[in-house]
């Protein structure tokens, strides 16, 4: 494709990612506007939509007009994801947390095409296993924009997305060096990554395990995907070619899955990484409680994920035996989902009840073999966070039609107001009401864009 036409086709690709429709050009209204006065457990939120020029922003608009369209050769390999920089070492069992492993620097790719106004790096680096004493493997990515800006001024994001995949090479250092194409969690970054970049934050994003292992991936399991998360930003802070330091700003930002990650690291931070300095930490449609999880999503449009979460736990729990519970079906669907990405395969099992895989007809929530794991990953029962929290999760979420039970969010914020932490709650309208009437709006509050300045303001 001639360069002169890679703009025209990503800003395409940009729109339909955020929702943007004509009346994303009117100006920025309130991100929940309600017909009636708002419900007095349902605080009216506090972040403004951002309008479309400060996602489609300066940044952007350099980014799109120097891309560069990757090669054959380099599109296919990507597919591939057989990157030998995943070949771990042996470890002695003395390396500390956030050590690196190995580094490299890599080129950003996605859909085929690569910016030349990031400067990237895969990092391989130890962490530590839910026990919080066993040195594991984790890789990621960091991006850094080439905007010029003195290294200590620069900021660091700890970004945990939207990534709940089980299985191998679905990871962020794979998505953003060309690989799992379609897979969701990339494309509702993009958005986000757009207003960090143009901030001139560094982004560090970690892949929770080495994302070229087999094995099924532990996504689910906080206390690893927390550990994981501090560490990559230990990582990213040693990586000399970063330009970053122990005296760095971070912010923490989790979505989803990485919701649970990000919460988890808020939590767990003062003691297991007390050198950080952690500013704000935002949190956005994670489960909160995994059996209460499982209760309310169970039949719903997002069963699937039900499915996953059991399957993302068990690597850290081996006494769930999930296949030994399933039915022949239930087995195969398990079996297929732990090979895969989460895009498409997690949507594949809409409005199908939980009840109907297993041979003992009980809801999973229910299973005596899985409540240790369920127990363990409650959010709001491994620390006090220090940092500034922000939970901003879907509002509409009690309908049927929910993916996360908005009341634990809710709960969630209470948790952490008793412990001492200063939090603000931010609910946002996630309806498909409003997915019919303002889809930018639907996709940037769902996509956590409108939390970008609150993250910004936070920092000194």
């Amino acid at each position: 494709m001639p360069r002169w036409k890679l703009p025209a086709t990503l800003l395409s690709a940009a729109l339909l990612l955020t929702g943007a429709s004509v009346a994303a050009a009117e100006p920025a209204t309130p991100s929940n506007p309600a017909p009636s006065a708002p419900e007095p457990t349902r605080p009216a939120p506090v972040n403004p939509v951002p309008g479309i020029d400060r996602v489609f922003n300066g940044f952007v608009v350099g980014t799109l007009n120097s891309a560069e369209n990757a090669s054959p050769e380099e599109k296919f390999e990507a597919l591939l994801a057989n990157d030998p920089f995943y070949q771990e070492p042996p470890l002695t069992g003395a390396e500390k947390p956030g050590t690196i492993l190995k580094s490299k620097p890599v080129d950003v790719m996605f859909l085929g095409v690569k910016p030349t106004t990031v400067d990237a790096h895969k990092l391989m680096y130890v962490t530590t296993a839910p026990d919080g004493v066993t040195p594991v493997i984790s890789t990621g990515i960091l991006m850094i924009p080439k905007d010029g800006k003195p290294a200590a001024e620069r900021r660091l994001i700890s970004y945990q997305e939207a990534n709940d995949s089980v299985g191998w090479s679905c990871h962020p250092s794979t998505q953003w060096t060309g690989g799992a194409p379609l897979d969701g969690s990339s494309w509702s970054a993009l958005g986000p990554l757009a207003m960090m970049f143009d901030k001139g934050y560094a982004v560090m994003i970690s892949d929770v395990g080495n994302d070229a292992d087999r094995n099924p991936h532990g996504v689910f399991v906080g206390t690893y995907s927390g550990h994981a998360q501090l560490d990559g930003a230990r990582a990213a802070l040693r990586l000399p070619a970063s330009g970053l330091s122990d005296a760095t700003q971070i912010a923490l930002f989790g979505i989803a899955g990485g919701g649970v990650g990000a919460a988890f690291s808020a939590e767990m931070a003062p003691a297991y990484a007390p050198e950080l300095d952690i500013k704000s930490t935002l949190l956005e449609g994670m489960v909160v409680d995994p059996a209460n999880f499982m209760r309310v999503t169970s039949g719903s449009i997002g069963s699937g994920f039900a499915l996953a979460t059991l399957l993302g736990l068990e690597p850290w729990y081996p006494e769930m035996q999930v296949n030994a519970k399933l039915n022949p079906a239930g087995q195969a669907l398990a079996n297929f989902y732990r090979t895969q990405c989460q895009v498409p395969a997690y949507f594949g099992l809409p409005f199908v009840p939980m009840e109907a895989l297993f041979d003992s007809g009980l809801n999973p929530a229910d299973e005596p073999d899985f409540q240790r794991a369920f127990q363990n990953n409650v959010l709001g029962r491994n620390g006090t966070p220090k940092s500034k929290i922000m939970i901003s999760s879907c509002a509409k979420d009690d309908s049927p039609m929910s993916l996360v039970p908005a009341k634990d969010a809710r709960d969630l914020a209470d948790t952490y107001r008793a412990q001492g932490a200063e939090v603000t709650y931010a609910p946002t309208d996630c309806s498909m009401e409003r997915f019919i009437t303002d889809m930018y709006g639907w996709g940037v509050d769902l996509f956590g864009m409108q939390t970008i300045d609150w993250i910004d303001s936070n920092f000194d």
